[in-house]
């Protein structure tokens, strides 16, 4: 297996920039409202001020940095842009289930053994998809799970204790 290529921090100053900028921004802002108020009254006047109504997705954008939520939100989209990533004919038969983001892991659910050998050959070109349209390192591997199958019962040839359709001679 090769060697998975190591994040360098890029994406974490990045963040950690956001945030710093959206709190020194904000803390200009406090200070202009404090100066405001005190000269003015706690009215709300023709200038902006914090009691303003901020549009929804300026104000998703700033919760978004402000908590450190962007590798999720963007692996969100993912989810959500499946099919236009990897096409159709991978997106018809294998659908993401789950991300982890402690371990940078994308699990992939397909409806057949076969297309699950298939993912598991591309999985080197979509991870360095993932990462081209999310970021670097934001997707290390991609775990490929099978069809869910039905459990198989006991039935009239069944050996007692056996573990399942392999495993004939009990």
């Amino acid at each position: 297996m090769a060697e998975e290529p190591k994040p360098s921090g890029v994406d974490l100053a990045r963040v950690a920039l956001r945030a710093a900028k959206e709190q020194a921004r904000q803390r200009g802002e406090q200070v202009r409202e404090r100066r405001e108020a005190k000269r003015t009254g706690l009215r709300s006047g023709a200038r902006a001020d914090g009691r303003d109504p901020v549009p929804l997705g300026a104000a998703l954008n700033r919760l978004i940095t402000e908590r450190g939520w962007e590798a999720p939100a963007a692996v969100g989209g993912v989810m959500g842009r499946w099919s236009q990533i990897v096409g159709p004919d991978i997106s018809a038969h294998c659908e993401p289930k789950s991300y982890t983001e402690a371990d940078a892991v994308l699990t992939v659910q397909c409806d057949s053994t076969a297309w699950a050998t298939q993912l598991r050959l591309l999985a080197r070109q979509l991870v360095a998809r993932l990462n081209h349209e999310l970021g670097h390192g934001t997707v290390r591997v991609i775990k490929v799970l099978g069809p869910d199958a039905p459990v198989r019962g006991y039935g009239r040839l069944r050996a007692p204790g056996s573990k399942g359709p392999g495993d004939t001679w009990g």
